[in-house]
């Protein structure tokens, strides 16, 4: 029999841990299946953690999973690059050249034969097309753009004490990614003036911006209420029912007229799949770019192809919305698949259906608070915890992650590493 090509492509939650779990279990000895991961980035971050990074708060090193490390204490194979298209008929990947900074070509395209192929791209921010947000406003869907927005931020901080000046930060999305990095930032102003900085809590305002009645739409409405107040208590301005127009150089315009003055802006509002899986071709995909996927995971039109995570659209019988893009969906899939594929590869087994379950969800509002609801799953299936007890839950989100990358014992060395320096090290980011 020959070996069987599964290749997967996107590193994130998903992506990485099905190549590392079927990394492990087809470098056993059988060698029946070759799993090969492309990513465009060379390492990985947890995507819940982005926010953290944004604000400094975190190093950028500390958490990070090398796909070439992983790749090589996994069993799996990793190649840096970037999808431009899928070539059914040959069953082949169609990966675009890779450029230095200066422009010198480093990788020509390039194209990788599969046998089964998982899409496991994620998401990022979605613009709805407002004028000047690709011009004017950062992102952080992805580490490197995370890391850019911090050094951004540091910048302009640095700007403002030595120049005697202010400094304006405009959020727009009032989801968990624009709450959590609200919360952060402010942490990051409190933290400096241990280092100096006293007087640039005065100077700096942040204005967090929501086009819906409620911040975090998706919580139950205590949850929501409560993350608001909290929020406004720590110094944070908060504007619901706000659609912006239009981001220029100097702020947000509003419907109605009103304008926001932010030197820096962050667009994180909206979820949509990369842009170029709407022309991959003639795959099935929603208006947001999302892959359409059978409760096997399987694309609708190619057996071969899988979507799973934040760049699948998957509607479960008896349901009316597709599940929500969240790290806790992309987590059951993949271990779906981890369980799944390997049969349906090797001795053509049909997949079952995928069940999911919604254990809740959780949002940190670093050192001030957090909020979680149980979902509806298991015997706490709605209720809704805070403080010490939520901010516990979801750090063990993380370390569960870890775990499942690293193994038990490693990840537990690692979470003890990340304890001690949190004692030693400074608690921003100061390079």
């Amino acid at each position: 029999m020959n070996q069987q090509r599964i290749v997967i492509v996107g590193g994130g939650v998903a992506g990485l841990e099905v190549a590392t779990a079927l990394g492990r279990r087809f470098s056993r000895g059988n060698g029946k299946a070759s799993i090969t991961l492309i990513d465009r980035d060379s390492a990985h971050v947890w995507k819940p953690m982005l926010h953290t990074i944004a604000a400094g708060t975190r190093d950028i090193f500390q958490p990070q999973t090398v796909y070439l490390a992983q790749a090589r204490d996994a069993g799996f194979a990793y190649q840096l690059g970037e999808l431009c298209g899928i070539d059914r008929t040959t069953r082949e990947l169609l990966l675009a050249p890779l450029h230095a900074p200066d422009g010198r070509l480093l990788v020509p395209a390039r194209r990788i034969p599969y046998d089964a192929l998982v899409i496991a791209v994620g998401s990022e921010a979605n613009d709805f097309g407002t004028p000047g947000v690709a011009a004017h406003c950062f992102r952080i869907d992805s580490r490197l753009q995370a890391d850019a927005f911090n050094r951004e931020v540091r910048i302009r901080m640095l700007q403002c004490l030595a120049q005697d000046g202010t400094l304006s930060i405009g959020i727009v999305g009032g989801g968990a990614t624009g709450v959590e990095l609200a919360a952060e930032l402010v942490q990051l102003v409190e933290s400096a003036a241990a280092y100096g900085a006293q007087s640039l809590a005065s100077r700096l305002s942040i204005t967090l911006i929501e086009s819906g009645p409620r911040l975090l739409a998706a919580f139950p409405e205590d949850i929501s209420a409560a993350t608001l107040v909290r929020l406004e208590s720590i110094g944070v301005r908060v504007r619901t029912a706000t659609r912006v127009t239009e981001a220029t150089a100097d702020g947000f315009s509003l419907e109605g007229g009103g304008q926001v003055a932010a030197t820096i802006k962050v667009w994180a509002a909206g979820v949509k799949a990369p842009g170029f899986l709407a022309q991959v071709d003639g795959l099935e995909t929603t208006r947001g770019h999302q892959l359409v996927v059978q409760p096997s995971l399987q694309s609708t039109r190619d057996p071969h192809i899988f979507a799973i995570g934040d760049c699948a659209s998957l509607r479960l019988p008896g349901t009316e919305r597709p599940l929500p893009p969240t790290a806790q969906v992309a987590h059951q899939q993949a271990q779906h698949l981890i369980r799944h594929l390997p049969g349906a590869v090797l001795r053509d087994e049909p997949i079952p259906a995928f069940v999911y379950r919604d254990f809740g969800s959780l949002v940190s509002l670093g050192d001030y608070d957090a909020y979680g609801s149980l979902g509806k799953f298991g015997l706490f299936k709605g209720v809704t915890i805070r403080g010490r007890l939520a901010q516990l839950s979801h750090t063990m989100l993380y370390r569960s992650h870890q775990s499942r990358l690293y193994g038990f014992w490693r990840g537990g060395l690692l979470w003890l590493v990340d304890r001690l320096n949190a004692r030693l090290r400074a608690p921003i980011r100061l390079d």
